[in-house]
């Protein structure tokens, strides 16, 4: 006969969540000055930065609460806030490029270009994010026929307006602006993949 003494299911069940809590409470206490750090390194803005660590411990909550234990639960921490940081680009990215579609009217205030790159000032990973777009255009470039790279160059790189281009070409303003339409969506098409890159 089994003579041992076994604690009661609940009881046990709930000294398991209260260590598991105390635990989790340790682990959010040592690692979120050094994961802070590395977020606002890479977050200009400090309230972002404060909810995508806010997120991040969010996320680790969650998986805390799963069958599967995390193994290395700091490099976990930073995996998930390098994937947070880069998801807020992408979407500062897909906010800020413009509609492909061209005004009818010469429209010079509005430069593609300027609107859709991601910003440089962001970190190491905005910067990477700038080169990475920037390679990608270059090689868009190179793909369009003379005429549409030519236009998209002179107005975009050079800031000429599309009444200088017509009047030194003699190319009708209507022509220069398809050109640059069909530029533009190559390129937007060009670029998409980069949205879906995986870190």
């Amino acid at each position: 006969m089994d003579t041992s003494l076994s604690l009661p299911p609940p009881y046990e069940k709930s000294r398991l969540m209260a260590e598991q809590n105390r635990r989790l409470t340790e682990t959010v206490a040592r690692e979120s000055g050094r994961l802070g750090s590395f977020i606002r390194q890479r977050v200009p803005d400090p309230g972002e930065a404060e909810d995508i660590l806010q997120d991040v411990f969010f996320e680790l909550v969650e998986a805390w609460r799963l069958p599967e234990p995390i193994e290395q639960v700091g490099a976990w921490l930073f995996r998930v806030a390098r994937n947070r940081i880069i998801d807020r680009f992408r979407k500062q990215r897909e906010e800020r490029l413009p509609a492909a579609g061209m005004a009818d009217t010469d429209d010079d205030s509005e430069h593609w270009l300027e609107n859709a790159l991601p910003t440089s000032d962001g970190g190491p990973e905005a910067a990477h994010l700038r080169r990475l777009w920037l390679d990608a255009i270059a090689a868009g470039l190179d793909e369009l026929p003379a005429g549409q790279r030519e236009v998209f160059i002179a107005h975009e790189l050079d800031g000429l307006s599309f009444k200088e281009m017509a009047a030194a070409s003699g190319t009708s303003i209507n022509t220069l602006l398809g050109w640059k339409r069909q530029a533009v969506l190559h390129l937007r098409e060009r670029l998409r993949p980069l949205y879906d890159e995986q870190p």
